[in-house]
Formats: structure tokens, sequence, C-alpha cells
């Protein structure tokens, strides 16, 4: 084939557009890969945070839930549109295997488990079982960038009718973080019931979506020099926000809190920043619906079963995580290689 067949084939205007696509999908698979490791090393550290180094690198690894919603919002500002129902169903069809199956464990460990109908579509919509609770802020903001770009309509003002909603969502989830606290505990809510009310905070999480959208926006902003500052910036906002944490100086929540969106939103935008590209955290990351689905598995099981606390905080969690990211990672594989399609759609692989 000659060069002006070649061409003609493959214009270069589309060669262009399909190796940013390919090279998008690729940084976004290993910022997904990442996030999902991340996901790993939170649950395999000994509960509760009681050792300051438990505590720090939780914080250090906090980010990883913003980094999927950044993701999302990224992802769909590049698109201009949200599929809703292409990605309802591939959420939500995944998640209702993974909770039968979590229902049955939590079943089996808890003889004195409320079964009551209402109770358990409770759960099931509020992804109360296990670390679920994603599954609802994924599919809340799913519907938030809908909305967000249903709204933005058609013609000249559209791009500055999204990133004024955009703008707003960011106001609108930090002004939730702040006041919902005090509001709910001047309510009377327990701390239990406060924790869950934070995982599920949708105007906070879906400040992260909004930030992944408004930074396809204007990604061309992100100068090689802005990058280099943003290493430091994120280095500083960390230490705040462990400082808060471990300290408990004034709004110390895992979440919600203004310190760790201020970090988790550097975090999110340093690491897009970088482009990081890993055939391997990449493959990971494109399953890793399937691995934050039932990862939790082998977590529980070793911390059920296997007796590993007795190895001390810092080899109980070196031995969770390893095993747990090498048997989740194999698992994919397995699912992968062995079954059809139809069936890697339904487990989210």
């Amino acid at each position: 084939m000659t060069v002006v067949e070649r061409l003609s084939v493959n214009p270069p205007s589309l060669s262009v557009s399909r190796a940013t696509a390919q090279s998008r999908d690729g940084v976004v698979d290993t910022m997904r890969g990442i996030a999902i490791l991340m996901v790993i090393g939170i649950h395999s550290l000994p509960q509760p945070l009681d050792a300051i180094w438990a505590n720090s690198l939780d914080a250090a690894l906090r980010p990883c839930v913003p980094v999927f919603l950044f993701a999302s919002g990224y992802l769909t500002s590049l698109s201009g549109r949200v599929p809703l129902a292409k990605r309802l169903k591939a959420a939500l069809v995944p998640y209702a295997i993974a909770f039968t199956a979590a229902y049955i464990y939590m079943a089996l460990h808890n003889p004195a488990m409320d079964h009551r109908i209402g109770t358990t579509l409770a759960r099931f919509g509020l992804g109360y079982v296990f670390v679920y609770y994603y599954v609802f802020v994924y599919v809340c903001c799913t519907l938030g960038l809908w909305l967000v770009f249903a709204a933005g309509g058609d013609g000249q003002q559209t791009r500055q009718r999204i990133t004024n909603l955009l703008l707003l969502s960011i106001g609108c989830g930090l002004l939730s973080g702040s006041y919902l606290d005090p509001a709910m505990s001047r309510l009377g809510a327990s701390e239990g019931l406060l924790d869950e009310i934070r995982m599920r905070d949708i105007p906070f999480w879906f400040s992260f979506a909004a930030l992944g959208a408004l930074t396809a926006m204007f990604r061309d902003l992100l100068e090689q020099d802005m990058r280099r500052a943003l290493f430091g910036a994120v280095l500083a906002a960390y230490l705040f926000y462990a400082a808060v944490r471990i300290f408990h100086l004034g709004d110390a929540a895992t979440y919600d809190s203004t310190a760790f969106f201020v970090y988790a939103a550097l975090f999110c935008i340093s690491l897009f920043a970088i482009q990081p590209k890993s055939p391997l955290l990449g493959w990971i990351g494109s399953g890793s619906y399937f691995i934050y689905l039932w990862h939790i598995f082998i977590v529980m099981a070793l911390r059920d079963h296997a007796g590993l606390r007795q190895l001390g905080g810092i080899a109980s969690f070196a031995v969770f995580c390893g095993v747990t990211a090498l048997v989740s990672t194999a698992a994919l594989l397995a699912v992968r290689q062995l079954a059809s399609p139809r069936i890697c759609r339904w487990l989210g692989a």
C-alpha cells in the first residue's frame, strides 16, 4: 500500500483522533488501576486505625474513590454525553450479583441478621453491604452528569452553561461536606449513622466528577511548569489532611471534609497531569469494577478465618494487601480467559 493509499484509508485527522482516544483510555485505565490498588490497601489496614502509621497510610490512600469519579467525569466531558441506560446496566447487573453473594456471606456469619424485605431493599439501594456504598455514589453521580449535560443544551452557550453548572456543583459539594455533619449531629444522629451518611454525601462526591469534567474541558491549561508545582501542592495538602485526622483538628472526618477535598482534588489532577501509562496497571484498571466488587470477599475471609492479626500491624497489612491483590487479579484473569463475554459483562470484568 502506497503512502497516498494509507492516507486515504486513515486520514491524518482520524488517525490523530484514534491515537488520542487510545492514549486517553490507557491513561484513564492506569489511573483506575492505581485507584483499585489503593482500595485494596485501605481495606487491608488493621482496624481500628489506632497507630499513627496506619492512620497516615489510610489518609494517603483515600483519594481512590475521587480518582474513579474524576475519570468518569473526564470521559463524560470528552464524549459530551452520558449513555445513561448503558452505564446503569453496566453498574447494576454486576452489583446485583455481588450483592447477593455478599448478603449470603453476611447471613452465614450473623445469625441475628434482619431479613425483612424492606431492610433488604434498603441495603441493596444504598449499597449497605461490605463496601458497596461506591455503587450508590457512582449511580447518583452518573445521574448528576446526565442532568448537567442535558441542561447544557445545544448551541454556542453550551460550554459556558456546562462550565457554570459544574463549578456550582463543586461549591455545593463543599458546602454539603462542611455542614452536613453539624446538621446531622444537631438532629441527634449517632456516630455510626454519621459515617454512613458521609459515605453517601452525593453533592460532595459529585464535586470530583465535576472536577474531572472541567479538567477535560480545560486540559490544555496543564502546562509542564504547572505539573511540577502540583506535586508540592499535593504533598502539602496530604500533610495537612493527615494532621487534621491524626490530631482531630476541626472537621477530622475521613470523607467529606474540606481538607480531604483539597488533597483528593490535587491528587486527581496531578495523577492525570503526569499521564501515567502502564500495561499492567491499565489491564487491572480495565477490570477495576470486578476487583472492587469481589476483592472484599478475600479480605473478609482472611479477616474472619485466617488468624493473621497475630502477625502484628505492619506484617498483617502486607499479607492482607499482597494476597488480596494477587488473588483478585488472578480471578480477573481466570474470568476473562474462561467465561463468555456476556458472563464477563455480568461480573463487571
